[in-house]
C-alpha cells in the first residue's frame, strides 16, 4: 500500500506540525504535541476537550474552534491519548468556568479520560457518546461505540459553551445530543494503518460489511454490495427502529463518509437517505454530509440521526469557524 509518509514511526507528529502550520489563524500546537488547542481562547466560557487515536481526521483536531472544541488530544493511530495529555489541555484551555471531556465510548479512551479527570483537580465534567446501534460491545468498547454523534455533540455543547451557558447546561447539551441520536455504517473496503501496512480485515471483492466501526472492528454480518438505495434502506432502518421518533420529527441526517469514498457518492447516498426518511414520515431539516470521522482509507459510510428540538436547530446555526466546519462567521 502506498502511503505519503516520511516514517510509520513519525506520521501523528509530522502530522500535526503540518495541519497547526495549514491552520495557524485557528490553532496553536500544545507542548510537546500533547493537544491542539483553539488560538484565541475565551476567559469564562466552558471549555471543551475530546480527543481519541488519530487516523479519523478531521475528528478531532479539525472541530477546534470558534463555536466547537477548545482542545483535542490526538493519540496515535487508533490509540487512546494519555491522561497527561488530557491534563495538560485542561490547564492551558481551562478559562475558570469549568471543563467538558466529550468522550467516546472506546475503553481506553474512557478510562484515560477518568483519570485525567481526577488527576487535573478542576472542575470537570464529562459525556461519553454511546450512539452506534450496529452492536452492543466489542473487544474495543464495553456497550455501544461512540461514533458520529460525537461531532453533533461537539457542535452543539459548543455552542451552548459559545453563548456563555454554565458547565451543567453545556454538558446537558452534549448528553442530550446523545440520547437523541443513532448511527450505522457499512464499508466497502478495510483501511490499512501506516505502522503495519496491512488490512485489519479482508472483504472480499462483491461483499461489504454491515455496521462497521471506525477501528475496522467487525459488524453484524457480511452481505453482497447492493445499490445505494437499498444501502440508505439498511442504514436508515438501523437507525430509525432504534431511535424510534415521532412522526413528522425533524431530524438532522448525517451522511459521514469513512475516508475513501468520494463525495459523488457521499452526496448520492444522501439523496436515497432523504428519500428514505421522508417516507418514514421525517422531515430532514438540517444536514451534515461529508468525511467526518473516518478510518484512514477505509472506503464505505455511515448515517447518523439526531431528532432535533427548537434549542438543538439553533445551536447548530450558531456560528462556527474551525478547520473542517465554518458558517455564520
Amino acid at each position: 500500500m502506498k502511503k505519503l509518509i516520511n516514517s510509520p514511526d513519525t506520521v501523528l507528529q509530522e502530522s500535526l506540525d503540518g495541519f497547526a502550520a495549514a491552520h495557524a489563524d485557528i490553532v496553536v500546537l500544545g507542548e510537546e504535541r500533547k493537544f491542539v488547542r483553539r488560538r484565541q481562547l475565551v476567559p469564562g466560557k466552558v471549555a471543551l476537550i475530546s480527543g481519541g487515536g488519530s487516523g479519523h481526521e478531521p475528528l478531532h483536531a479539525g472541530f477546534v474552534g470558534l463555536g466547537m472544541l477548545d482542545a483535542a488530544c490526538p493519540g496515535q493511530v487508533f490509540t487512546s491519548p494519555t491522561p497527561d495529555q488530557m491534563i495538560a489541555a485542561a490547564e492551558a484551555v481551562d478559562g475558570g468556568a469549568g471543563v467538558l471531556f466529550i468522550v467516546k465510548n472506546y475503553e481506553g479512551d474512557v478510562m484515560n479520560f477518568d483519570m485525567a479527570a481526577e488527576m487535573a483537580g478542576r472542575d470537570i465534567m464529562k459525556v461519553i457518546t454511546d450512539d452506534d446501534v450496529a452492536v452492543e460491545a466489542s473487544t474495543w468498547s464495553t456497550g455501544r461505540r461512540g461514533v458520529g454523534a460525537t461531532v453533533l455533540a461537539e457542535k452543539l455543547a459548543g455552542a451552548s459553551a459559545e453563548r456563555g451557558d454554565d458547565l451543567a447546561t453545556v454538558a446537558g447539551v452534549a448528553r442530550r445530543v446523545n440520547e437523541r441520536s443513532r448511527s450505522f455504517g457499512v464499508a466497502l473496503s478495510s483501511c490499512i494503518p501506516p505502522a503495519s501496512g496491512q488490512p485489519i480485515f479482508d472483504l472480499p471483492p462483491g461483499e461489504m460489511e454491515v455496521g462497521i466501526g471506525i477501528h475496522g472492528e467487525p459488524g453484524r454480518r457480511r452481505e453482497a454490495l447492493g445499490t445505494a438505495a437499498h444501502i440508505a434502506d439498511l442504514i436508515v432502518e438501523a437507525v430509525v427502529s432504534d431511535l424510534a421518533p415521532a412522526e413528522g420529527a425533524e431530524v438532522l441526517p448525517f451522511v459521514n463518509g469513512m475516508g475513501g469514498t468520494p463525495q459523488l457518492e457521499l452526496y448520492l447516498l444522501y439523496g436515497e437517505v432523504e428519500r428514505a426518511l421522508r417516507e418514514r414520515g421525517l422531515v430532514p431539516a438540517r444536514r451534515l454530509v461529508g468525511s467526518y470521522i473516518t478510518s484512514l482509507e477505509m472506503a464505505g459510510a455511515s448515517l447518523t440521526l439526531l431528532e432535533l428540538d427548537d434549542e438543538l436547530a439553533a445551536l447548530w446555526d450558531a456560528p462556527v469557524h474551525t478547520a473542517a466546519l465554518r458558517w455564520g462567521v
